[in-house]
Parts: structure tokens; sequence; C-alpha cells
């Protein structure tokens, strides 16, 4: 998926945390067979040019396809699997695949993990007993520094925007980079539901992402505009904020 996967468990590794870990390490190797734009192999590949039909593909595809179909209606059209008028659910594969990786671990019986895909965390328990997760967050206009420091448990935390990749998300209304912020960060308890809405309120812009952030309740989100400004909603997690 053309980004790197990381995994950190702090329980004790009993033979099933080991065996889950490779389970999860093929199963994320399952996911980019299937899903990554950069291989012409892929399944999501052949179906952008036309080649083979969901009913074609692994049952993965039809499950994906509905969560984005979701995921564009509950964000008004602003997370959308179809940018620039190509199949790409990219904006929520990665952090379906995390978390779906994270279960794998936690079916094994590893209570306190993190599982990163490209910098976007699914966290579960504790990092240590006692002590919550501690996860930085970049700051886009400030190469080097911190913008600030999530704490949680039990927590999902995906961020979109310019510092690693540039202008790559699309405003899906006009198939053009969306401009004007940049970065998003939001957090939740499920990754693939936070990693689809990061990407949808970066698309947004500034004014929108307020909206759509105090009327869902159950996200919090970290915003910083194209210009440098900094906001972030009541309760979200941060340990410090630094602008």
């Amino acid at each position: 998926m053309g980004t790197v996967f990381s995994f950190d468990i702090r329980d004790r590794p009993t033979p099933a945390v080991r065996d889950a870990l490779a389970e999860a390490v093929a199963w994320l190797h399952r996911v980019d067979a299937v899903f990554s734009t950069y291989r012409p192999d892929s399944e999501i590949s052949r179906m952008a040019r036309g080649h083979i039909g969901v009913s074609d593909c692994p049952p993965e595809v039809a499950e994906v396809l509905t969560l984005c179909a979701r995921a564009a209606a509950t964000t008004d059209g602003w997370f959308s699997h179809t940018p620039g008028g190509r199949l790409d659910p990219s904006g929520l594969v990665k952090g379906w695949a995390t978390e779906r990786a994270s279960q794998i671990l936690y079916d094994a019986g590893a209570r306190n993990t993190c599982v990163n895909g490209g910098g976007d965390l699914q966290l579960r328990g504790e990092s240590a007993p006692g002590s919550a997760w501690r996860v930085g967050i970049a700051h886009p206009l400030r190469p080097g520094h911190l913008l600030t420091v999530v704490t949680g448990r039990d927590l999902a935390v995906a961020t979109s925007g310019t510092a690693e990749r540039g202008h790559h998300i699309l405003d899906p209304h006009t198939g053009q980079p969306a401009m004007g912020l940049a970065s998003v960060t939001v957090t939740g308890r499920h990754l693939t539901d936070v990693d689809a809405y990061a990407t949808a309120l970066f698309a947004m812009g500034d004014a929108p992402a307020r909206t759509w952030t105090r009327a869902h309740s159950t996200y919090e989100a970290l915003v910083v505009t194209a210009a440098g400004d900094v906001w972030r909603s009541e309760r979200f997690p941060a340990a410090q904020h630094n602008n």
C-alpha cells in the first residue's frame, strides 16, 4: 500500500501471540495484493481498468466498498473512493486493514498493542500498567516539531495532511487538490472510521470540518489550516498543545 506498518506488543510473547503476529503480517500482505493501487495486478487496479467486477474479487472488496459508501454518506460525499473519477479506496483501506490486524492480535490474547499503518494507529489497552499510550503528532508546517501528543487507551488516531506527500487529497466535488488545510487528526475507537473521516475533513476545509466535528461527538479533531491556525474539538485527547 505504499507505506510501512509496525507492531508494538506490550504483552508477554506467548506462542499464541507470536502466531497471531505472523497471521496479522500475512493479512496485511493479502490486503496489499488485493487493494494496492501501486500494483497493476491487484484486484482494485484491475477493477479500475474495467477488467473485472466486484463478483470476480475476494469478498473483502465488497466489504470495503460498502464501508466506503457508508463513509461517503456520513460525510455528505466528502469522502470518496473514486477521487478524480478513478476507483481508489485507499482512504479507508489502510485504516480498515490496520484495525483488522489489531483485532487478530486481540483475539489471540494480546490486550496491550499498537498497530501503526503509515502513521495511523489502532491502540489497545495500555503502553504499561497504569500508563496510557502517548502518540506524537508532527507539525505539518514546522518540520521536526511536534504539534501535540495524543494520549489514550483503546483509541484510534489518524492524520491526513501535506507533510509527507504534499497536496495529494482531492476535493471529490471538483477533482482538484484540497488546499485549505495543512493537516487533520481525528480520534475515535475504530481506525476504519477515523482514517476515512480524517481524509474527508481535510477535503472539506476549515469551516465545514468544524461543523462536521461538532455534529459527530463520537469523534474528536485537531486541525491546522494552510495559514497555520490551529483548532481542536473540546475533548480532543491531547497531553500538550503547541502552536
